[in-house]
């Protein structure tokens, strides 16, 4: 009989358990399930003024003011999950949702009154990172291969020079036209 590879088996119940919990968590963005949108909104609450409003109320109702940005968090959230299935994809898909558990944490920090949200939103990143850390040698390995050290080729003092004007010249372009777009479109009542 085969002796059991503990790390093997703690890596796939992670995966398994943040795939199900962000699918349902991103499902239920899709299906208008998880926020306060103007068709499902508590009784009373847009009386409240909004000084007044709780930061849990406020938040649910800003979350859910977007159906776009809210699809974008959700299709994150499924398509990470989605990619630790497989054993070729499972890094990218960690590495698509540590950023967006990070700010789960942070919104429920700031905003929620209930605690329950962010212990399970903590334990979804310590298992993402239980993954890395289960697959430190691949990240080792990619990571030395990002910034390897390729053999630079001698340029001059002048050519350096000319380099960087050109540079300087193009972002003062870019950011002519930045200004430009700002200024005919607005800053938004921001």
């Amino acid at each position: 009989m085969k002796r059991f590879d503990f790390k093997e088996i703690i890596e796939i119940t992670c995966r398994l358990y943040v795939f199900f919990f962000l699918t349902a968590y991103g499902v239920g963005k899709v299906i208008g399930g998880q926020f306060y949108t103007a068709a499902r909104m508590p009784d009373g609450l847009e009386l409240i003024p909004i000084g007044q409003v709780s930061d849990f109320d406020l938040a649910w109702v800003f979350m859910g003011r977007s159906f776009g940005y809210m699809l974008v968090i959700a299709l994150a959230e499924i398509l990470g999950a989605v990619l630790l299935l497989s054993n070729k994809t499972k890094l990218i898909g960690t590495l698509i949702l540590i950023p967006v558990m990070v700010n789960v944490i942070v919104f429920d920090i700031f905003f929620l009154d209930e605690y329950g949200a962010l212990a399970g939103a903590t334990l979804y990143l310590f298992m993402l990172f239980a993954i890395l850390v289960i697959n430190k040698e691949k990240m080792i390995a990619v990571f030395n291969d990002l910034i390897k050290n390729k053999k630079p080729t001698k340029t001059s003092s002048k050519e350096k020079f000319y380099k960087y004007l050109i540079v300087a010249v193009i972002i003062v372009l870019i950011f002519i036209g930045d200004q430009l777009i700002v200024n005919f479109l607005g800053y938004g009542k921001g």
